[in-house]
């Protein structure tokens, strides 16, 4: 019995202390499902694609003829604008070839009167845009409601992209 009063307050000394870290470890893997929007004839696309299966992003994606009408209902100016755009199920949007990480990170926290992420354009050695050894740093904005942008991460080198 004694051996219960000097174990039992350690055990649950240990408890309470690991588990807020279990709880912060559980928040970290946030599940992310996009609705990604492309034209069936799109190469990087569907590597962009492969690169978010293997991170561990879910997507569904739907083959249009013509993007333009879905970026302007998602409030995505052209100078945003890249080969295709994913939507989460909060509806944010994810335009152009945003490395997985980026998208994670964004999903785990978004900031506030943020509408979602671009890489416009397509940066030589983003991901799905992979040219042997080339690169070109590129920026991920991130797109404000008011149809503003700030920079949201400055990718310098490929690896930087996992």
């Amino acid at each position: 019995m004694r051996y219960l009063k000097l174990v039992l307050p350690l055990v649950a000394l240990a408890y309470f202390v690991m588990f807020p870290f279990y709880t912060v470890a559980q928040q970290s893997t946030v599940s992310t499902h996009l609705k990604v929007y492309k034209t069936p004839s799109c190469g990087c696309c569907s590597k962009w694609l492969a690169h978010l299966d293997k991170q561990g992003i879910d997507y569904t994606a739907f083959d249009l003829s013509d993007l333009s009408e879905t970026k302007k209902r998602l409030s995505i100016l052209p100078r945003y604008q890249s080969c295709h755009t994913g939507v989460s199920e909060h509806g944010y949007v994810f335009e152009g070839h945003i490395p997985a990480k980026f998208i994670q990170q964004f999903v785990s926290a978004p900031m506030e009167g943020a509408i979602g992420l671009t890489v416009p354009a397509m940066p030589l050695g983003s991901v799905g845009m992979e040219f042997g050894e080339h690169f070109h740093p590129y920026q991920v904005l991130v797109l404000m409601n008011d149809g503003s942008a700030q920079i949201y991460a400055e990718v310098k080198s490929y690896e930087e992209q996992f």
